[in-house]
């Protein structure tokens, strides 16, 4: 079976505290898009799991958040199988676009296919929360209003589709490495300067953030500035910067090279509004 695991952005993301089991409290506003990895996912006839991708840095074992879903989907399930996983990479890591998070969600859905469990939705989302918070979001991979840890999912309707353009900074940063400066930091109290249709766009791990990586708010703010963009903001805990396309967005890609230099990836995708690529 080949599947796609599309990407995500967060229209909004508030923190709201620290829980009791070491997670953060949240709120946010989560969009699949058109960039997706491609995972090719085939039985074997023994009981082990092969992962291979096709960017060499990320691993393929059991630190993999995929073949980590594949042996969670055997546990709970009680089947015995084995499965070759091949993931042709697409989303770049440590972005926070949740390539991982997605491809882990692929699995578990492509794996109640093959096997024909025809587990529900829901339990299946169970079983994606036992491994990563955003990984039930991909489950439906439609706009959905996430909180808890992420786990909590509630479908979001009337969401506007939009042209978006991703700029990947030379670096990753790593989620738990900004949740931990969010809450070292001071809280400036919340403003709403940009939207999308009537929808707030806000980051609160975005101050944390940008007061260590400082090449980032000064890509926002020449995204913002920007005749063919409509607002321009860090998805998840970084480092990508997306923007809100307007029409006379043509050459956005050359000037982000010539402003940032060739390091800095740019993608273009677009708000995926309707129920997405998985079920």
């Amino acid at each position: 079976m080949t599947i796609d695991a599309p990407a995500k952005v967060n229209l909004t993301l508030r923190v709201l505290g620290r829980r009791d089991d070491g997670f953060h409290e949240i709120e946010t506003l989560m969009v699949p898009i058109t960039l997706a990895d491609q995972l090719e996912i085939s039985l074997r006839t023994d009981q082990s799991i092969r992962l291979t991708c096709s960017d060499p840095s990320v691993p393929s074992d059991a630190s993999n958040l995929a073949h980590r879903a594949a042996a969670a989907f055997a546990k709970h399930s009680g089947l015995e199988f084995g499965v070759d996983i091949h993931i042709e990479k697409k989303i770049p890591h440590g972005a926070g676009l949740g390539g991982g998070s997605s491809d882990a969600a692929a699995v578990l859905v492509a794996l109640d296919r093959l096997l024909a469990t025809k587990i529900p939705t829901e339990e299946l989302e169970r079983v994606a929360a036992t491994l990563g918070s955003d990984i039930p979001f991909f489950i439906r991979s439609q706009p959905a209003m996430c909180r808890g840890r992420g786990e909590i999912i509630e479908p979001f309707e009337g969401l506007t589709s939009a042209d978006i353009l991703l700029v990947k900074p030379p670096f990753p940063i790593p989620t738990p490495w900004a949740y931990q400066a969010w809450a070292n930091s001071e809280k400036p109290s919340a403003t709403f300067q940009q939207f999308h249709g009537s929808i707030p766009l806000m980051n609160d791990l975005e101050a944390p953030v940008f007061s260590k990586y400082l090449l980032l708010p000064v890509l926002k703010s020449a995204l913002r500035t920007h005749p063919g963009v409509s607002a321009a903001m860090m998805s998840g805990s970084g480092s990508t910067v997306f923007a809100i396309l307007r029409d006379s967005a043509e050459g956005i890609e050359e000037w982000i090279r010539s402003e940032f230099g060739e390091t800095f990836q740019t993608f273009r995708a677009q708000l995926l509004t309707e129920r997405g690529h998985l079920l």
